[in-house]
């Protein structure tokens, strides 16, 4: 009687993360399968991007700590535009590239978004972490969004927050 109760809860469990997996069925594409044929993009419009992302935050004081999970949303909002990401790099607190997440320029298709995911074990960057993106796309089109979901929960509490992309000139 007891194998077969072990049994059936196993067999719940995994019914479980079936029924999540079934939930989502758009998962990123493979980046490597993402690189663009675009060799030249002096045709194009060129600019970069600072994403400001948490691995983790303070609280009460300076060794307390809340680990966060990070998503950093790569948002091409053309409806009609390809964008081109040229590099995705990943900055520590003290402004040290650890990074590359891009070493071929790749293309993100119209209304389509791209997600790079900072684990909570992640501590690399630190609670100053950032994104510098360098993109180029059609002059006139929409400029792509950036975006990150910074995530925790602990016992009963949890927070999320986010944070936008800014232009930078330079």
């Amino acid at each position: 009687m007891r194998r077969f109760l072990l049994l059936v809860m196993g067999l719940a469990i995994i019914g479980c993360f079936e029924e999540e997996t079934a939930k989502y069925p758009s998962k990123q594409p493979d980046w490597a399968t993402r690189v663009s044929t675009v060799d030249d993009f002096s045709a194009f419009a060129k600019a970069k991007s600072y994403l400001p992302i948490y691995s983790h935050i303070y609280h009460v004081h300076d060794e307390r700590t809340f680990d966060l999970t990070a998503t950093a949303s790569i948002r091409n909002i053309s409806p009609s535009d390809t964008l081109y990401i040229i590099s995705a790099d990943y900055y520590d607190t003290s402004g040290k590239m650890l990074r590359e997440y891009v070493q071929d320029p790749i293309y993100v298709k119209p209304m389509e978004t791209l997600e790079i995911i900072i684990e909570e074990k992640d501590y690399d960057g630190g609670s100053g972490a950032n994104f510098l993106f360098e993109y180029a796309q059609k002059d006139g089109s929409s400029a792509p969004l950036f975006e990150a979901v910074m995530i925790s929960t602990q016992g009963q509490q949890g927070l999320s927050f986010t944070t936008r992309g800014v232009p930078v000139n330079d």
